[in-house]
């Protein structure tokens, strides 16, 4: 069965180039430029993948996102948030509306068909977004003048669980840095304590990655989930 994707941006040249790469994917893509057209395609119709514009005319893509998720026949369907917005919180509130990845813009071609083959199978919506990957690599943490040597056990699009021989008070906000791969530089950034498990781990919000490091994150974990 031909595979189905909904473009909705109020941009048409986004449009057209995201159904460009679609196609090229053996994607069939809807586009629509109206995003109150789009509430009548999500309830008559399935789609594989649907792309919203997180911020255009009411309904924006994060509003699109919520319904979307609370009931229906794309309830799982993945969602990739469309986005020209810099500010490290939009991220964080975007996966909290329901979205499944982050395509900033302008759109780099080669990252969205990587986004597009990441597709390719179905997985549930919170499998995707919050899904953790294990994953053990040398981290640390800073804390006010405190510097925390630590080791991630697992890793998500928007958090981690690190082993660290010093606990912090939940809400604690931190600067995080992870070596995620010989070769490539740290990952860095800020986020909060969320949880504490047991005596000696603690969950991590990346809540405050900047736009480029949220980006290499997301591709760095896109294999991983593909593969699980």
């Amino acid at each position: 069965m031909q595979r189905r994707a909904l473009v909705v941006d109020d941009e048409q040249a986004t449009c057209d180039l995201i159904q460009k790469v679609l196609y090229a994917a053996g994607v069939d893509a809807l586009t629509l430029t109206q995003s109150t057209q789009a509430v009548t395609f999500l309830e008559e119709g399935k789609f594989d993948m649907v792309f919203f514009d997180q911020h255009m005319g009411s309904p924006d893509g994060m509003e699109l996102s919520r319904e979307m998720r609370r009931a229906g026949s794309n309830r799982t369907t993945p969602i990739i948030l469309l986005s020209d917005d810099q500010r490290p919180s939009a991220m964080s509130q975007g996966f909290a509306a329901g979205a499944s990845f982050f395509l900033y813009k302008p759109i780099d071609k080669e990252r969205l068909l990587k986004l597009i083959r990441a597709t390719q199978g179905r997985m549930d919506h919170e499998r995707r977004q919050t899904r953790r990957v294990p994953f053990q690599a040398k981290a640390k943490l800073r804390f006010g003048f405190e510097e925390i040597a630590c080791e991630t056990v697992d890793v998500s699009l928007n958090g981690m669980l690190v082993k660290t021989p010093r606990m912090l008070p939940a809400g604690s906000a931190v600067q995080v840095s992870v070596e995620l791969a010989q070769k490539m530089k740290p990952l860095v950034g800020a986020g909060s304590v969320v949880r504490i498990v047991g005596g000696n781990q603690m969950g991590i919000l990346l809540d405050r990655l900047p736009v480029g490091e949220s980006e290499r994150l997301q591709e760095f974990l896109l294999p991983k989930i593909q593969g699980e």
